[in-house]
């Protein structure tokens, strides 16, 4: 009991706070009163969060060992990564599309949504500011992790991580990043106030359609588990590989569901990867690098956080922004999860797209529903990491390498 007060003391936390606001602002029309609290935290996020995206993204990028990384292996790695994240987005579009997770009505009060941009306008505003001060807005974030990256490769070519620059911004990051923990601390009294205004203004419908959100995405993770990991299996390691595949699957979905950490189930799949006869190499690359870049689970959070919102403000998520919303999901879950703070980035990320003008809303219900969507997501993303192996070996070791080390076995 000990041990899982240690691992889940902030998600339930969290989730208490979040209850009890939501029963406050139902029983106490009055709630509207505990704003302040929650606008404390937002804004508070809000300040760190730019200089966080900024510092992370160029010192990941400066700091790198070498500019040259890609292989076969590695280059086989990310596609995979890229494309099963890029299915996940879409199989949990057509799953909100199907079954949608706002029936409540909606009046929002804090400003209208901004009108859409023409295409040219959107590509010069997704790369670019006229002025650099307008960098570092959190209404500016995509621009911002562009410069970043410019910025990174050019201390990367400046010397990279032997450089001051480079070492100043792992600093840097690493200050930030104690800073937000601090700020964390914080949270469930936030999201206690936030949520108690919500429901208070809103109406206790709120508590429904957040329930049936968390229901239809707990429910989706295990089905894609089910259904599309043997399928994955199948393509990478060809006939009995999903017989194969699920012999070994539960340890690391169950370490990643317990823990709610890739990282931590490293082991677990290295393990597995082992006793399946995944080549060595292989292994080596797609299990750590999976930790941190193969995320399924989170590209089908941030779907349903955005169908959500949607939902929320009363907007139709159509196919155009369905898109651009899938192709914002797979790039913050595979390219930005290995980033410090890049979760909540991602989120940032979204919300700044699809809701400019509804930041102090969006942005704290998206966070919410991360942190309760957390374990299932972990569990897709780490387990995941294991199957995607199947797929890299069969670029690598030819279609039949499974059959070949089953024969050995055997």
């Amino acid at each position: 009991m000990k041990d899982f007060l240690k691992k889940y003391w902030f998600i339930l936390s969290m989730l208490i706070a979040i209850v009890a606001g939501c029963i406050t602002g139902a029983v106490w029309p009055g709630a509207t009163v505990l704003e302040p609290l929650g606008t404390i935290f937002i804004n508070m996020m809000f300040c760190v969060v730019v200089p966080m995206v900024f510092c992370s993204i160029a010192s990941a990028i400066a700091n790198m060992g070498s500019a040259r990384r890609a292989g076969k292996v590695l280059g086989t790695t990310v596609v995979t990564f890229f494309v099963t994240a890029a299915i996940a987005a879409v199989i949990m579009y057509i799953v909100a599309r199907i079954f949608p997770l706002v029936q409540g009505e909606y009046v929002v009060t804090e400003g209208e949504v901004g009108a859409t941009l023409g295409l040219a306008d959107m590509i010069v505003n997704f790369f670019t500011k006229p002025d650099f001060t307008e960098l570092f807005s959190r209404r500016a974030i995509l621009p911002l992790i562009v410069a970043a990256i410019i910025f990174g490769f050019g201390v990367q070519l400046n010397g990279g991580r032997e450089t001051k620059t480079a070492q100043m911004l792992e600093d840097l990051t690493g200050c930030i990043m104690k800073t937000v923990k601090i700020i964390s601390y914080y949270a469930p009294i936030g999201f206690y106030g936030f949520f108690a205004y919500l429901v208070a203004t809103y109406g206790p419908e709120l508590i429904g359609d957040y329930s049936r959100t968390l229901i239809i995405y707990y429910v989706l993770c295990f089905a894609y588990m089910f259904v599309f990991f043997p399928i994955y299996a199948r393509f990478g390691g060809g006939k009995g590989a999903a017989k194969e595949m699920f012999r070994h699957l539960f340890a690391p979905a169950a370490v990643s569901f317990g823990t709610c950490s890739s990282v931590a189930t490293i082991p677990t799949n290295m393990e597995a990867a082992e006793d399946t006869g995944i080549p060595k190499e292989v292994s080596d690359i797609v299990l750590p690098l999976g930790a941190t870049m193969h995320m399924d689970g989170s590209a089908m959070s941030a779907i349903i956080k955005v169908a959500f919102l949607f939902g929320i403000f009363g907007m139709d998520f159509g196919t155009g922004k369905a898109i651009l919303a899938i192709i914002i999901a797979v790039f913050s879950s595979v390219a930005m999860s290995g980033i410090p703070g890049g979760g909540g980035t991602g989120e940032l990320v979204l919300c700044t797209v699809f809701f400019p003008d509804q930041l102090a809303i969006a942005y704290p219900i998206a966070l919410a529903l991360g942190n309760l969507v957390d374990p299932p997501a972990t569990m897709v993303n780490a387990a995941g990491d294991y199957v995607a192996s199947y797929i890299v070996s069969r670029y690598v070791e030819g279609k039949d390498w499974l059959q070949k080390k089953l024969a050995k076995k055997a």
